[in-house]
């Protein structure tokens, strides 16, 4: 009984932490980015956060996730960022994976899969290769609808968009 609390109370928490990356990805579409909305959190506390940002930054690494993590490492003054958590609408890419990794973050919570890029076990599994020294606890699909809804919406407006021209 006392695993089944706990289980309910982290898919409690893993909601919670989402909701929030939701918002963070919709500061992201508002920009006119992909949105996709990432936080780091240790204690029950958002170290860090961040959303899609290349295209307006000219920066191709600017994706939510190294931008959830620049935003932790600043304000503990630290690159490691052990103990953490991080709360993603999409899955990690390739690099984000790799980053994660270098920064020792102990789970990743993404909402939904990335058929093309995932790097958390969709396409790639990066984040648990028995080649590197660090295991990424990985839970995957949380809110899986919502955050895939808002990147289907999001590219359907670019579409039709593009039909329109």
């Amino acid at each position: 009984m006392n695993d089944e609390l706990q289980q309910l109370e982290t898919d409690a928490l893993d909601a919670f932490w989402m909701q929030r990356a939701l918002e963070l990805a919709r500061q992201a579409e508002a920009a006119g980015e992909v949105p996709v909305g990432a936080l780091l959190v240790r204690d029950e506390q958002a170290i860090g956060e961040g959303w899609n940002q290349p295209i307006g930054s000219h920066d191709p690494s600017a994706h939510a996730e190294m931008c959830a993590l620049r935003d932790a490492a600043q304000r503990l003054g630290n690159y490691r960022l052990s103990g953490t958590t991080l709360y993603v609408t999409l899955e990690p890419c390739v690099m984000c994976a790799g980053a994660i990794i270098h920064a020792r973050v102990k789970r990743v919570v993404f909402g939904a899969r990335d058929p093309k890029t995932g790097a958390a076990g969709s396409v790639f599994d990066i984040l648990n290769s028995d080649q590197h020294n660090h295991r990424v606890e990985i839970c995957g699909g949380v809110m899986a609808e919502e955050c895939g809804a808002l990147l289907r919406r999001f590219f359907k407006q670019k579409r039709d968009a593009g039909r329109q021209e």
